[in-house]
């Protein structure tokens, strides 16, 4: 059974479906067949034993027939019209038929009929000539005795052959086996049909699958027709091809755009320390305020760089990558730490701060990095000795300059990667930064804009998280 079942498994799909389909149908077709046999074979039984019952042997039939059993050189009784057999029997159990008519075998019945203790019987027998005979016996009282004749009470039985109702069932089994090998064959033929016509859609998509394999192109699409299984397959291979292809354009932009950016600070870099090996290799000793100079432009690159790799490594997760263990997090409490970081990186300018306590789900780390990344931005963007003022009411946290703001023609921009406005180009980043936040916050169900300020100059940042209970004491 494991080896049939191994071997129907290594058959192409279309066929075991044309065996399973010729199976379904041959199954049916036999529990039909028999069931049609079954019932023509109980109705035409029932027709013979109803006719057996009808039949009415007259007494003079049975009077010829005793004087032709009692006295055979005086009369002859011709049998019945059909193929009716008429026999007599007595309480002995002797019998008498009509001439060239093969006796029937008399069971218990047969006699008990003939004595009178029964009314009749119907039983099925066999004839001294081997043939199976259906017997109706019923009791028999003669009009008149005739002197010389059978006296006293006998029975009369009324036979049919069995082949009456056997000749038509065979001829019905061998019709219905012919027209279920037929409709078997049928079957297989119009499943194979059906499966190689349903599969053409799937052997189109493996094809092309295959291609996709062999090629990695993944601009090919498949036609959708219908609404059935196969559609939706071919939708969702659409679907993964067209996500995989702009996955791939993703990641071939970010790798060019993360080698432009790293090449400036690293032109930079090389730069300054080209000057500084010169000076030693020649001896030329570089102004002390010159080298102060070019000691902190490295050490800005490099700032810089350690920066934009920080970024690039956080950008490297996938987007459907698992964030982290996200916990209940005081969104007051890293609001007020990466306050503390940006008074560090703009000391001349005024940080105002009105946080009310708001609790939320989220990975520490991710969050904090992203409330940084939207303080660094305003602190960049701020003028010499201006005002930054932050705002947490009912989980939304507000983050407003006083710079120059952004034209409302690159507002759509902003969170994009590497993207940065072309008039802070010159100014320190890699523009990634707003990407990062935007990812943070909405893997932690939350949503980031940037527009302009409501008055004056500036642009104002909002970041609205869903809140979360807040945390038992001592957690």
């Amino acid at each position: 059974m494991t080896e049939t079942l191994h071997r129907l498994r290594a058959l192409p799909l279309r066929t075991r479906l044309a065996l399973l389909v010729a199976t379904a149908v041959a199954v049916a077709v036999a529990a039909v067949a028999a069931a049609c046999w079954v019932v023509t074979r109980a109705q035409l039984e029932q027709q013979m034993d109803d006719s057996l019952r009808n039949v009415q042997v007259s007494d003079d039939y049975v009077q010829t027939l005793l004087v032709a059993c009692t006295r055979p050189d005086r009369a002859t009784a011709p049998p019945l019209q059909g193929t009716y057999t008429v026999q007599l029997v007595t309480v002995s159990g002797s019998t008498c038929t009509a001439a060239k008519t093969s006796p029937i075998g008399v069971t218990a019945a047969d006699i008990a009929v003939a004595a009178h203790l029964r009314d009749n019987s119907l039983h099925s027998a066999r004839a001294e000539n081997g043939k199976g005979m259906r017997v109706y016996t019923y009791a028999y009282e003669p009009r008149s005795q005739v002197p010389g004749l059978l006296q006293g009470s006998f029975a009369v039985s009324i036979a049919r052959p069995m082949s009456d109702v056997d000749d038509p069932l065979s001829t019905l089994a061998w019709v219905l086996l012919v027209v279920s090998g037929i409709g078997v064959i049928g079957a297989g033929a119009a499943g194979l049909w059906v499966a190689r016509t349903g599969l053409r859609p799937v052997d189109e998509l493996t094809e092309t699958v295959e291609h996709v394999a062999r090629t990695e192109d993944l601009t090919v699409h498949i036609p959708v027709e219908g609404e059935d299984e196969i559609a939706r397959l071919s939708r969702s291979f659409n679907s993964m091809t067209a996500s995989l292809a702009s996955s791939r354009d993703r990641q071939a932009q970010l790798i060019a755009d993360a080698g432009h950016e790293l090449r400036t600070p690293l032109t930079s870099l090389r730069t300054n320390i080209e000057l500084l090996a010169r000076s030693d290799d020649t001896g030329r000793a570089i102004p002390p305020d010159d080298r102060r100079a070019l000691m902190k432009s490295v050490k800005a690159q490099m700032t810089e760089l350690a920066s934009l790799i920080g970024d690039l490594q956080e950008l490297a997760r996938p987007d459907a990558a698992d964030p982290g263990p996200l916990q209940v997090v005081a969104l007051h409490d890293i609001a007020d730490t990466a306050l503390e970081r940006a008074r560090l990186r703009g000391p001349e300018l005024t940080i105002r701060a009105d946080l009310t306590p708001w609790y939320v789900r989220a990975e520490p780390a991710a969050l904090e990095r992203a409330v940084v990344n939207v303080l660094d931005n305003a602190v960049k963007f701020s003028p010499p000795h201006g005002t930054i003022e932050v705002a947490l009411r009912n989980g939304e946290l507000t983050v407003r300059d006083h710079g120059p703001g952004i034209p409302a023609e690159e507002l759509p921009h902003v969170f994009e990667r590497f993207w940065r406005s072309p008039s802070a180009r010159q100014l320190p980043g890699s523009g990634l930064g707003l990407s990062i936040v935007a990812r943070t916050v909405q893997q932690s169900g939350g949503e980031v804009t940037l527009r302009p300020a409501a008055e004056g100059d500036g642009t104002e940042a909002s970041i609205r998280l869903p809140g979360a209970p807040q945390p038992p004491p001592g957690l």
